[in-house]
């Protein structure tokens, strides 16, 4: 069973919920921080969480303040930044025996990738983005990858061919001058929620296990 506890942030903040599936064969440990739109609950953070444990891997999933407050709106950059560093030092608290990644669906990839930007994740061994949100929906840019270079960790890109929020040929150029060398694993057809079309002859449970497979192969190489 999962364990559900509550964590300080800082003063600032106050404290959100942590939640922990730990497989008795856990030997990797995620800190997987959730998307604007859905909190550490959502069907999806809830099946990467199942699927890894049963492939031995510990997973931290927590919440940002405005998820936890029922709000729409996240929270500004400097909070969702410290929540990250905050849950990534609680994480390797309760489980302090665990090769620790660190990453997200979506923003909660985002905000780990400034977080680490920042020197605030010394403990992460690398980074894995379940779908980079490279820019707004309809409006193609890279600003938003512009403090990938400072991170300076092994990162890994999962993404979809059909993701709205992540040209895959603005994304590569910007992948390719990064130290040390990422990972891109593409997803045929999957859009930016990892969904794929009924006539693609995949299943949305299917492209989960190609992405937990795909996180465990890459972690694995690290370790």
């Amino acid at each position: 069973m999962p364990l559900e506890n509550r964590f300080s942030v800082n003063d600032a903040v106050g404290e959100v919920t942590g939640i922990l599936t730990r497989p008795v064969d856990a030997g990797v440990l995620l800190v997987f921080g959730h998307g604007a739109g859905a909190g550490a609950r959502h069907p999806f953070m809830q099946g990467v969480a199942d699927r890894l444990a049963e492939r031995g891997v510990a997973v931290f999933r927590y919440q940002f303040p405005y998820m936890e407050a029922g709000r729409k709106a996240p929270n500004r950059a400097p909070v969702l930044t410290a929540v990250v560093r905050a849950a990534t030092v609680e994480a390797a608290r309760l489980a302090p025996d665990l090769p620790l990644f660190a990453g997200g669906k979506s923003m909660g990839g985002r905000m780990t990738s400034l977080a680490a930007s920042q020197g605030a994740l010394p403990a992460a061994l690398g980074l894995a983005f379940f779908g980079f949100p490279l820019h707004a929906s309809g409006k193609p840019g890279t600003e938003r990858a512009g403090h990938l270079s400072q991170v300076g960790l092994p990162m890994l890109f999962l993404q979809g061919t059909r993701d709205r929020l992540a040209d895959l040929d603005l994304l590569s150029p910007v992948l390719d001058v990064l130290q040390p060398a990422p990972t891109l694993h593409v997803v045929d057809g999957a859009d930016h929620g990892f969904h794929v079309l009924k006539r693609s002859g995949r299943t949305d449970e299917e492209v989960l296990e190609e992405l937990c497979d795909a996180f465990c192969s890459w972690a694995r190489e690290l370790m």
